[in-house]
């Protein structure tokens, strides 16, 4: 009976700490504030590929989850949104069509653009949709950002050169550069 007890605590404490940990949500009123403002960073915490071959490859290494995510801690992979740029510094897993030998950074998505169109709608849950086209990138058609309520925000690229990812994460506010 005593070791029922003992296990039952340990359960109860592993729950109580589970639900202490950060979570990196925000309110829906700063959401809304940001989403109106237009100038907001999307940081990336993981990926998404859709290649199978991709897939198949995370699968095969030993001890690994049979699941299709990449985690992204450790690296500044953001989408920065200001009135007059955008920003992408975001890693890419998957096929492409076109890929470039000599310079890594165009086999990523490392691009800035400075003519792009934002739309953005609401729908009836609350979440927000912003659609981004920039008109400057080649190889980018579409970046689809939908934030929740809580600050948390899927993100998916579409490209003409690759087949297409998507992104978790959270938005924020801008940072402001030190000088």
């Amino acid at each position: 009976m005593k070791n029922h007890i003992a296990i039952f605590f340990v359960f109860v404490s592993i729950l109580f700490f589970q639900s202490c940990s950060s979570q990196n949500t925000t309110d829906s009123k700063t959401v809304d504030t940001l989403i109106n403002s237009g100038e907001l960073t999307f940081f990336a915490q993981r990926a998404n590929p859709t290649n199978y071959d991709v897939i198949n490859i995370m699968n095969s290494i030993p001890n690994s989850t049979s699941t299709r995510v990449l985690d992204l801690s450790g690296g500044n992979y953001t989408i920065e949104l200001k009135k007059d740029n955008l920003e992408v510094v975001l890693p890419y897993f998957g096929r492409l069509f076109n890929p470039s030998l000599g310079n890594v950074d165009k086999n990523s998505y490392r691009f800035t653009s400075k003519d792009f169109t934002v739309s953005k709608s609401q729908n009836k849950k609350g979440n927000w949709v912003i659609k981004i086209k920039p008109n400057d990138v080649s190889n980018v058609s579409d970046i689809i950002m939908e934030v929740f309520k809580n600050g948390k925000a899927f993100v998916s690229m579409r490209s003409s050169d690759r087949q297409p990812i998507s992104y978790d994460g959270y938005i924020s506010n801008n940072e402001i550069p030190k000088s």
